[in-house]
């Protein structure tokens, strides 16, 4: 996964929810114009519909909602005049954003705005042939993927905290999809003492890491099905 992390900067415009919250959790957003040109940097991989992106400390979503909306250009560039290849690739699109928050309030915005902009796209496209299978898909993954979290203690936060689990999301065969979860924590250990690439595009050997859950093979417009 690429790793997007708030860098602060005096040149950078930023915006307090409160001051509170900069002082218990250091919570300040990074504008738009600042998001946009620090994801140039690495356009090429924001402009992959399958490339990963991790934000672990997410906030509402600045990065991943520019990350997705880039994405989703792309899909509809390439896919809009076949309903099904755009919801295949919409949906593969979302499943490959993951974001972490230590706050509630964060995750369930984060995970609106996320929605709402794949929403909007999808029916400026379709109109009344939206399906609502489709709609429940983008909302599970999201719920998977963007998670209410500490990325220090790599657990998740509130009543009877458990280790963060992630879900990777593997289109088979065109329309299936096939779930596996891995730890967080096994995907850092990994990157701390593994010398191959969790992922690669080049073609050598990468490491695969041993997987806490498989899920059977499943349409991706049933993947809610599966929760």
């Amino acid at each position: 996964m690429n790793s997007i992390e708030n860098m602060n900067s005096t040149k950078q415009e930023t915006q307090v929810v409160s001051r509170k919250r900069v002082a218990d959790h250091g919570e300040v957003y990074t504008g738009k114009r600042e998001v946009s040109a620090m994801l140039d940097l690495v356009k090429q991989e924001t402009e992959r519909i399958e490339s990963r992106f991790l934000e672990p400390a997410c906030g509402t979503g600045n990065f991943l909602t520019e990350i997705l909306e880039r994405k989703l250009r792309i899909v509809e560039s390439r896919y809009s005049k076949s309903q099904l290849e755009y919801e295949r690739n919409a949906v593969l699109a979302v499943s490959s954003i993951y974001g972490i928050d230590i706050l509630e309030d964060n995750v369930v915005e984060c995970r609106k705005r996320l929605f709402d902009i794949f929403a909007q796209k999808y029916t400026s496209l379709f109109k009344e042939a939206v399906k609502e299978e489709c709609r429940n898909a983008v909302k599970y993954i999201l719920k998977k993927n963007i998670i209410w979290g500490n990325a220090l203690d790599l657990k998740t936060v509130g009543e009877n905290p458990q280790p963060i689990v992630f879900s990777e999301w593997s289109p088979v065969n065109g329309s299936m999809i096939k779930q596996r979860d891995f730890t967080f924590k096994g995907l850092l250990d990994h990157a701390a003492i593994k010398e191959l690439p969790l992922f690669s595009d080049l073609g050598e050997d990468v490491f695969i890491p041993t997987p806490v859950k498989e899920y059977p093979l499943i349409h991706f417009l049933r993947v809610a099905d599966a929760g």
